[in-house]
């Protein structure tokens, strides 16, 4: 992969630890390192399993190319952007059963424990991650940066999809009457569907395009040219927080890789769910 401009640090390619602290079960297949944390479920004697999939660091180009069909002016212009610390991120978006499991409570629309949780605003997810930070350890349980969906989202790829350039209902949960790049008009399921119900990206993630809005840890950030390292939007209290991927109720060429979107942090709607990521603690670096 060409690393630009920033210099990356190679041991930073791999865990500090693998299997990592926080595993009940770990592997390496065709998309890569893997790891799962077990909690117990809220009935009954079984376990609430949620597999995450290791990001090496690298550098991709961000944002869409002038002439991508239906592209936005703030998805441009192009450039590189380096992420230079690898982290765990969730193969799905956070699940029913996880959140009722962690939270107490279900605010979701469309119930199911397998489907996505939605109706959760910014606010609500930091309160879920807090929980869930003492039951894992030797990580800091997060939300990606815009960056690093994008990057994440991409999976290597420079199409409008991770897919290619477009996408089917077999593929994608969106709103089919919305077609985008030349296909044929497919299902309007008009709900979310359980997570891992569609085909996984070439790095293993599901349903990064559709299903659900995946909330960003950052706000709007206005794109140059300039290459970046790990770049951030504005993150005060009351900062618009960027939100990614689309969703069942949105059009096909809003699950673009470079579509973007903000809202107030304290939003909660029935399209809008999250996916987390856990990043390693530094040697010397307390989990409170």
């Amino acid at each position: 992969m060409d690393h630009g401009v920033f210099e990356l640090d190679t041991a930073a390619r791999f865990p500090p630890r693998f299997p990592p602290p926080f595993a009940a079960a770990w592997g390496d297949d065709e998309f890569g390192l893997w790891a799962e944390f077990h909690l117990p479920a809220t009935e009954g004697d079984g376990s609430i399993v949620q597999r995450l999939r290791w990001i090496e660091p690298g550098t991709f180009l961000m944002g869409s190319p002038e002439d991508e069909p239906q592209r936005l002016d703030d998805e441009g212009p192009q450039h590189l952007v380096t992420i230079s610390r690898g982290f765990w991120l969730a193969d799905t978006a956070c699940n029913q059963a996880l959140w009722q499991a962690v939270t107490g409570n279900n605010p979701s629309r469309f119930q199911g424990e397998n489907r996505p949780v939605e109706n959760v605003s910014w606010h609500d997810v930091q309160g879920f991650l807090r929980d869930l930070e003492p039951q894992l350890e030797g990580v800091l349980p997060g939300l990606p940066t815009e960056a690093e969906w994008e990057y994440a989202c991409r999976a290597g790829t420079t199409t409008a999809f991770s897919f290619g350039d477009t996408i089917t209902a077999e593929q994608v949960n969106y709103d089919g009457n919305f077609p985008y790049g030349g296909a044929k008009k497919g299902l309007d399921r008009g709900e979310t569907v359980a997570v891992k119900t569609l085909p996984p990206s070439p790095w293993g993630l599901y349903e990064m395009h559709g299903n659900v809005w995946e909330w960003c840890a950052d706000g709007f950030r206005n794109y140059d040219a300039a290459p970046q390292r790990d770049p951030r939007g504005p993150e005060g209290k009351d900062a618009h927080r960027v939100h990614r991927g689309g969703s069942w109720l949105g059009e096909a060429r809003i699950a673009r890789s470079a579509f973007r979107y903000a809202d107030l942090p304290g939003l909660a709607a029935h399209a809008q769910g999250f996916r987390f990521c856990l990043r390693s603690i530094e040697p010397g670096q307390d989990q409170d």
